[in-house]
């Protein structure tokens, strides 16, 4: 752990990832079920955090509770502000075997909660409880991706820091497994057609109300087996994938139409930070110039106060 942007291998991660994507969805639901709903489903997203990822606090009769999934250890931990605490260890097992556990220690903890138990955007979606397959955790190769996270999570900090609009959480929406921040215009957006596999129409509607620039890193998969750094406008201006952006190794997809660049291009850089931020920088301008957001109502840099006590 003591490269900041570690390579990252695909085929070395991608069953432990698969894995990790599912407990996430099933810790997501049960924060979504608690927690009352914010706009464009920010209630349900995970953090990133020195140890893992958590939920946070999620508010619980008087007091609260929190589940987070430790990296650096291996377990799974649920803490409630009565003092009462569970833990498990995160190991290769079927995705049936952490369900049932989670929810032992959930009622073991006096808490309860039932949420619809099959993934979301995620095609075949199996009921957690009927996935009997045998899965693999490598907790090697979790740290390292978890440590691209991190890096990646202060990259998204800093480029958030510098817009005064509407702006996001940096947050892991376990759907699709992706880090996000999201940049608002105000103005509302014509109505999203959908498309998502195992995701509510009204869902993706409430989610692209508003027009967006939004930012991302996701891991992969199989279809897309690499790790990738992704921006996109909603709804996307006529223009949008015709401007330049940076880095070099940054390219268009239309058929996606999204901006897209690897994560080895910027791990393998001479200054990872940077060219991450590159990347943010003009794809966001890209989507502010061709979409005719008002720049100078909705940005600000903060560097100058950063000496202010």
């Amino acid at each position: 752990m003591s490269n900041s942007w570690p390579k990252l291998d695909y085929n070395k991660y991608k069953d432990t990832a698969a894995l990790v994507h599912l407990w996430t969805q099933i810790v997501g639901k049960i924060r979504l079920r608690k927690m009352p709903w914010l706009n464009h489903s920010w209630h349900v997203s995970l953090y990133v955090t020195p140890t893992g990822f958590t939920t946070g606090s999620i508010p619980y009769k008087n007091g609260m509770f929190e589940i987070e999934f430790n990296f650096i250890y291996h377990l799974l931990s649920i803490r409630t502000s009565e003092g009462k605490n569970a833990k498990m260890p995160l190991e290769s097992a079927p995705i049936s075997s952490f369900y049932k556990q989670i929810n032992g220690h959930l009622k073991s903890l006096g808490i309860d909660v039932t949420i619809h138990a099959a993934p979301n955007e995620v095609d075949p979606s199996i009921p957690f409880a009927e996935d009997h397959a045998p899965r693999i955790y490598d907790s090697k190769e979790m740290q390292n991706l978890w440590q691209a996270f991190i890096s990646v999570h202060n990259v998204f900090v800093k480029f958030r820091s510098k817009f005064i609009g509407k702006c996001s959480p940096v947050h892991l929406f376990w759907g699709a497994f992706d880090l996000a921040v999201t940049r608002f215009t105000g103005k509302t957006a014509p109505e999203h057609p959908g498309g998502m596999p195992n995701m509510p129409l009204r869902v993706m509607q409430e989610a692209y109300s508003h027009e967006v620039s939004s930012a991302g890193f996701w891991p992969g998969s199989e279809q897309s087996p690499q790790p990738v750094f992704y921006s996109y406008s909603y709804p996307t201006p006529a223009d949008f994938g015709k401007q330049i952006v940076q880095p070099s190794e940054a390219f268009y997809s239309e058929e996606m139409g999204e901006f897209f660049l690897p994560y080895d291009a910027v791990a393998s850089s001479n200054n990872p930070n940077e060219t991450l931020m590159s990347f943010l920088q003009s794809t966001y301008e890209a989507a502010a110039n061709t979409g005719n957001w008002d720049r100078k109502a909705l940005e600000f840099d903060f560097s100058s106060f950063e000496l202010v006590h």
